[in-house]
């Protein structure tokens, strides 16, 4: 989902005149998502799933 949303984000709809461009959009991207990240909460206890 990282990479989805990095994809959607930064470098599908994005103009780079350079690669350096590109990749500081990207290293902007990544500074703010992890300032602002918040820990994922795994509810899963491991018991076995029901066969549908």
């Amino acid at each position: 989902m990282y990479f989805s949303a990095l994809t959607r984000r930064v470098v599908r709809h994005g103009d780079f005149p350079s690669r350096q461009d590109l990749i500081d959009k990207i290293d902007t991207y990544v500074i703010e998502k992890n300032t602002t990240a918040k820990p994922y909460r795994w509810t899963y206890d491991g018991t076995h799933l029901k066969a549908a």
